[in-house]
Order: C-alpha cells, then sequence, then structure tokens
C-alpha cells in the first residue's frame, strides 16, 4: 500500500527532494553565486516534471485513503502550472541578476510553491488541501518581500501575508464546520454526508466559508484589496508568477472542492460563485480603466479574467469545468507573454512601468509592438485570436447552465475593458512623440517567450492546440 501511495505522489516528492538539494548546495558553493544555476535547474526540473505528469498515463489514482488523487483533472491543472512556473523563473532571471535581487533561495521558494500547487490541485481531503495551500501560500510570501531595501515590496509582502492569513483562517473555519456536521474530512464522505437533498444549515455555513477562503485566493471581488498593492510592490517577476501558476491553482483546488466534495449541492454554491464572477468582471473592468502603472493595471485585468474563470465554474457542470480549464490555459499563456514584454520596458536601466512610456513604440519596436498588439487583443477577447475562444466557452457554458444573464453581464463588462488594453494599443501606434522613450533591450529568452506567446494567439485558434479534447477529458474525470 505504502509504495502505491509513494508511487502516485512520485513527481510531488522528486520535486521537494530537489529542492532540499538545491537548498543545500547552493549554501555550500557560494550561496548567491551560484543562483543563476539554481534558476537554470529548478526551471528543467519544473519542465522534466511537466514531461513526466503529461505522460503518464490516463487512469485515477489516489494515495493515503483518499487524501490524494492523481487524476486527468490533477494533470491537465500541474502541467500548466509547471511549464508557466519554469518559463516565469527562466524569463525573470537577468532581470534579478541586474537589480542584485538573485537570491538563490527565490527559484528554490518557487519550486516549493509549485509543490504545494500542485498537492492543492490534488487534494481529496481538508487535511491536505490546507498543506498544499499554506506551502504554496507560505514560499509566495516571502518572495513578494523579496526586495528588502524597498517599502513598497515590504508592504506588499506584509499585506499579503496579513490578508492572506485572514483568508486561511477562514478556509480552516470553513472546513472545521464541514468537518463537524459530515463527520470526516474526506471529500468523497462529505459528498456523501451532503446527499442530494440539500446541504444542512452547518453544511451551508462551512461551504460558504470555504468559499471565502478560496475566493481571496483567485482574488475575487470583494476579497481582491490585496491584489494591486502586491502586483505593484512585487518585483516585477515574482509579480508575473503570481499571474500565472497561483493563479491556475487556486482555481483548479476551486473546481475540486466544489465538485469533489460539494458535487450534489450545485445550486447552492453556484449561486454564490456567479455573483462572486459578476463583481470581479465589473469591479476589474471598471478599476482599470483609471490605472497609469501597468503592473496595477494587469492586478485589475487578472481580477476581471477571474470573473470570467468563475462564470464557467458557476455552471456548476462538466462543461462547465472544460470551459474554466480551456480559459486558465489561455490565460497564463498571455500573462507570460504580456509579462516578458513588461520585464523589459526599462529608460536607462531603470524600470518602467507608466503606460504613457509606450508612445509611439512601434516606431521603435515594430514587431514588438505587433506582438504586444496581438497579446492585448487577445486579452481583451478580440475575434479570431485565441483569447476570444476562451471567452466564448465561459459564456457558452453559462448559457447551457441557464444563466443568460451572467453571459450577458461578461459581455458587457468585456467591452468595457477592452477600453484599456485597447488604450495600451493606442499609445504604441498613434501616442504623442515625448522624450523619455524606452530603451531597454530584451534578452533572447524574452524575445522568444513574447513572441511564441503571441504566436500562439494567432496559431492556436486553428484547433486550440488540443487543448480543449485535453480540457474535456480532465473536467467528465472530475465531474461523474
Amino acid at each position: 500500500m505504502i509504495s502505491a501511495d509513494i508511487s502516485t505522489v512520485l513527481p510531488e516528492i522528486v520535486l521537494a527532494v530537489y529542492a532540499m538539494l538545491a537548498l543545500i548546495f547552493a549554501v555550500y558553493t557560494g550561496k548567491d553565486k551560484t543562483a543563476g544555476l539554481v534558476v537554470w535547474a529548478s526551471a528543467g526540473a519544473l519542465l522534466a516534471a511537466a514531461f513526466w505528469i503529461g505522460f503518464s498515463g490516463t487512469d485515477t489514482r489516489t494515495a493515503f485513503n483518499g487524501a490524494f488523487v492523481n487524476d486527468s483533472f490533477a494533470r491537465f491543472a500541474k502541467v500548466v502550472i509547471l511549464l508557466s512556473a519554469a518559463a516565469v523563473l527562466v524569463m525573470g532571471k537577468d532581470y534579478m541578476a541586474r537589480r542584485d535581487l538573485l537570491r538563490f533561495e527565490y527559484p528554490v521558494l518557487v519550486v516549493l510553491s509549485v509543490v504545494g500547487m500542485m498537492m492543492m490541485v490534488s487534494a481529496g481531503d481538508l487535511m491536505s488541501l490546507y498543506m498544499g495551500l499554506e506551502l504554496q501560500s507560505l514560499a509566495l510570501y516571502v518572495v513578494a518581500s523579496l526586495r528588502r531595501d524597498s517599502v513598497k515590496s515590504t508592504e506588499a509582502g506584509l499585506k499579503y501575508f496579513v490578508l492572506g492569513a485572514l483568508s486561511s483562517g477562514m478556509l480552516l473555519y470553513g472546513a472545521s464546520l464541514t468537518y463537524g456536521y459530515a463527520g470526516t474530512t474526506l471529500f468523497s464522505g462529505i459528498i456523501a454526508a451532503a446527499g442530494t437533498e440539500g446541504l444542512s444549515l452547518g453544511l451551508l455555513f462551512g461551504l460558504v466559508f470555504m468559499i471565502t477562503g478560496l475566493a481571496f485566493k483567485v482574488s475575487a471581488v470583494p476579497f481582491h484589496m490585496w491584489t494591486p498593492d502586491v502586483y505593484e510592490g512585487s518585483p516585477t517577476p515574482v509579480t508575473a508568477f503570481f499571474a500565472t501558476a497561483p493563479k491556475m491553482a487556486a482555481m483548479g483546488l476551486f473546481a475540486r472542492v466544489m465538485h469533489d466534495a460539494f458535487g450534489g449541492a450545485t445550486q447552492d454554491w453556484g449561486q454564490v460563485i456567479a455573483l462572486l464572477a459578476v463583481l470581479s468582471m465589473f469591479l476589474g473592468a471598471v478599476a482599470a480603466i483609471g490605472q497609469r502603472n501597468i503592473k496595477r493595471l494587469m492586478a485589475y485585468s487578472s481580477i476581471t479574467h477571474m470573473g470570467f474563470a468563475l462564470m464557467a465554474l458557476a455552471a456548476g457542470t462538466a462543461g462547465g469545468v472544460q470551459a474554466m480549464l480551456i480559459y486558465m490555459a489561455i490565460y497564463v499563456t498571455m500573462n507570460v507573454g504580456t509579462f516578458a514584454f513588461i520585464l523589459s520596458m526599462e529608460k536607462d536601466g531603470q524600470p518602467v512601468t507608466d503606460i504613457g512610456a509606450l508612445n509611439m513604440y512601434s516606431r521603435a519596436e515594430p514587431l514588438k509592438a505587433l506582438a504586444v498588439l496581438v497579446l492585448m487583443f487577445s486579452l481583451a477577447g478580440v475575434p479570431p485570436l485565441v483569447g476570444f475562444f476562451g471567452k466564448f466557452y465561459a459564456l457558452k457554458a453559462a448559457v447551457d447552465a441557464d444563466m443568460a444573464w451572467l453571459a450577458i453581464a461578461g459581455v458587457v463588462a468585456s467591452v468595457i475593458s477592452a477600453f484599456y488594453y485597447l488604450r495600451i494599443v493606442f499609445y504604441m501606434y498613434f501616442g504623442e512623440d515625448r522624450d523619455g522613450a524606452l530603451d531597454g533591450t530584451m534578452s533572447p529568452v524574452l524575445w522568444g517567450l513574447l513572441m511564441a506567446s503571441a504566436a500562439i494567439m494567432l496559431v492556436g485558434v486553428i484547433n486550440l492546440f488540443g487543448v480543449e479534447g485535453l480540457a474535456a477529458v480532465a473536467a467528465q474525470t472530475l465531474v461523474n
């Protein structure tokens, strides 16, 4: 039994052991002098784990009496998490090194947080859920405040820690209520205790508190208040990480808890998530209009996009889960390319975050400007780019679940949010000439990721690279 359990969680064990060995290696070989090597090794380990998990079969296996679930849903989410984490590690290396922020702990903490994310999407028990969530969160609190000489970075880490601790407390309180009324921490036991006749009052309260805790993690309104400050204050590579892998992990955990533990009460939680989706879409769309700092703009953009992902999840169907997985895979890909460009925004060697600096950027860098245009249009959901299909699947899931009002709200919010994406394009192609134009060079890694992301948004319209079929299988595994 133990050997079968270990083989099921072997990728997570290997990555955790790698992180500890990398920590020991760095300490005994000059600490920060080997940080660059640890970054490349960590990215390689994450890529290897992604291929290992991606080609590990299609069967469903459980470990530790159901506390850990290795199924197609978990594998889909893990591959997205691992690939995005590897990309962000590599593209942020030069930025961190130039600003004397490349500590050897940075890649190790990223790997440990990824292990926590993998645990989250495979959780089959309230205990394993919390272990994964806290392993991810504790590592992220540290990397948010990595720039110790910056007040904003320290503030970002502190705000993230305080509000993250509050959300974890709410999640724990909900979990304790759920355990008290269901008599078990296993998701399979909770769904059996809930039955098909509706939740008892105690379980309903437990569900609401757990949704509140999870909503913090995906930065859904009204639990979004940490997002803009943390995005702005953190070092840009860390912000890029926050915008990709943890979002996929949190949405994966959200779907896992809702369907595996409360799958018989879709009417109860569907209404709550639909409300969170509407609030997130509109607040993110409206609040981003006044933003001049591109990192804060991307923070509000992420809130809007999480609203669309929650809209798909609110449908409570396999089609909704499929739409959510497709949406998150596309969203993460768009963010990798967008942040690759943001990392290159410099003037006289200093990072620039004001979107006004993009005025007439297309004259100096026509190819990069075109790639950013494609990404902005895709983020806005302009057809026929891949971003449009992500929103289309989310809207279709809502309509199919007789939630046409939610789909209409999504369309309106999408139109509003298009303004600030198109404003960036306007600045690049039609802005006023002025002094202070960007002069930063782009490393081959950043250039490659920017172009690859933009190319995927164009070429992916053919068949979404097969993601649609993989997401359908993953969704059917979860909603059975």
